[in-house]
């Protein structure tokens, strides 16, 4: 049920390993596209605009939620790939008690300050009682959140792309029921998109647990795994609180620029939210080689097999780039016809903007791989601190665009604000990676360290 990645043409591995997690990606997307797609059509503009508001607000939170568990899933990879399986079992016991503490905290901070925090963000009055009353939702979700990122998290660390792919299909098809059920049949509005992403993504996240359980032989619990091990939690929160931070990090320049493009008003909101939507569905190849780079990383960095980081790293920048070129023209033919699966024809102007956004941002894709690719294989080999400067550099571009450019030229700067990050962070992580894999060569072996 494992599969190691340490031996082996690194191609046929990569492509193998990060086709299901891109289905997975796919399947995460599309459910939120149509979940995006009925509150645009059933609910009309405002409320699509209400969701959109809250998108920079999301991902500063959900996207440091996903960010530890991610960072948590790294020690269990090293250690995995140097054959330590006793050592790997508490630290998937350590991960799980850090988790409870962390999904607890973050569950009650979030739910009482995200009104306050959207009228900071100056979102329209037209639409922050709708903004307020969905993100409000997914926040009271955090917990399962948590459940399913880190048991999914852990099952690749292992190297089983496949199984957590089979729940999320499942959990998307159940999101899409209950998206018609509580929208159109309970009128719940924006709060019933909400509470189906919450109780689909709670419900993968139990398949994934019972599962890991009861296939995974080398996570057989004994007692002494099951005890609480603080000696680990540093070990654990050094991989996760960074590359937490790091999204959140990346969403503070997220969320001031959402407070510069609401400024422009409804229809420009709807309009990045639309093409926001599109392009996270067209850069799921991407997230999928990051997520492989991590498990990459960390496997054969536990197995001091260091070599096989470079050739890994050149594989997935070359897979990153021709699927960047097959994107952008997808995206010039095809860009406005797409963004009428969340925009009724007659709204010419949210049309149009959408497409701009998504023919300026898929122009840029190839840095965007880059920086997925390097940033995540950084952090498989250990280095997930470096992950945090990464952010601060995406944070610094986009609240550049946003305070000084989106002001001056409105909504086309706000449409390069991504690129603008992600050629700033590819500035930085490139050297990064071949200092860490200097550091690498010259150090005692991961398999040696944390015994």
């Amino acid at each position: 049920m494992t599969r190691d990645l340490t031996e082996g043409n690194p191609f046929s591995l990569i492509l193998g390993f990060s086709v299901p997690v891109l289905f997975g990606f796919l399947f995460q997307q599309f459910y939120n596209i149509v979940d995006t797609a009925i509150v645009g059509k059933f609910l009309g503009k405002e409320a699509l605009a209400a969701v959109g508001a809250t998108g920079s607000v999301n991902f500063l939170v959900i996207g440091f939620c996903m960010g530890v568990c991610n960072g948590f899933a790294i020690p269990i990879a090293q250690k995995f790939g140097a054959k330590d399986f006793s050592l790997m079992r508490k630290f998937v016991m350590s991960a799980a008690y850090l988790s409870i503490i962390f999904s607890v905290v973050l569950t009650v901070l979030t739910v009482v300050f995200c009104r306050p925090l959207l009228v900071l963000m100056r979102t329209p009055e037209n639409i922050i009682d709708g903004a307020a009353g969905y993100i409000g939702v997914i926040f009271a979700g955090i917990p399962v959140i948590f459940l399913y990122n880190l048991t999914a998290g852990i099952i690749r660390s292992l190297g089983d792309s496949k199984t957590p792919l089979y729940f999320l299909i499942f959990a998307s098809i159940l999101n899409i029921i209950l998206d018609v059920v509580f929208i159109t049949v309970f009128a719940w509005g924006v709060v019933g998109a909400a509470v189906a992403t919450v109780i689909s993504q709670g419900i993968s996240g139990i398949l994934c647990l019972f599962y890991m359980s009861k296939k995974f032989e080398v996570l057989r619990m004994t007692k002494d795994d099951k005890k609480i091990n603080s000696h680990l939690f540093p070990i654990l929160c050094g991989q996760g609180v960074p590359m937490g931070l790091q999204y959140s990090i990346t969403a503070i320049g997220s969320v001031i620029l959402q407070a510069s493009v609401n400024t422009l008003g409804s229809d420009a909101v709807a309009s990045v939210t639309a093409g926001s939507k599109l392009g996270m569905f067209f850069v799921s190849p991407y997230d999928a080689l990051g997520t492989t780079m991590s498990t990459w990383g960390g496997q054969n960095a536990g197995a001091g097999k260091y070599p096989r980081l470079k050739q890994g790293l050149f594989v997935s920048c070359v897979i990153g780039f021709v699927y960047s070129i097959i994107a952008v023209l997808i995206m010039v033919l095809f860009g406005n016809i797409l963004s009428r699966i969340f925009i009724n024809a007659n709204e010419t102007l949210v049309l149009a903007q959408s497409h701009q956004f998504l023919i300026l941002n898929s122009a840029f894709y190839f840095p965007l791989a880059l920086v997925n690719i390097v940033r995540f294989l950084i952090q498989g080999m250990g280095f997930s601190r470096f992950a945090i400067l990464a952010g601060v550099f995406e944070m610094v571009a986009r609240t550049l665009v946003g305070v000084v450019f989106v002001p001056i030229f409105g909504y086309s700067a706000a449409c390069l604000a991504s690129p603008a990050a992600w050629i700033f962070a590819d500035c930085f992580l490139i050297p990064a990676f071949f200092w860490c894999y200097k550091t690498l060569e010259v150090s005692e072996p991961l398999a040696l360290k944390n015994k």
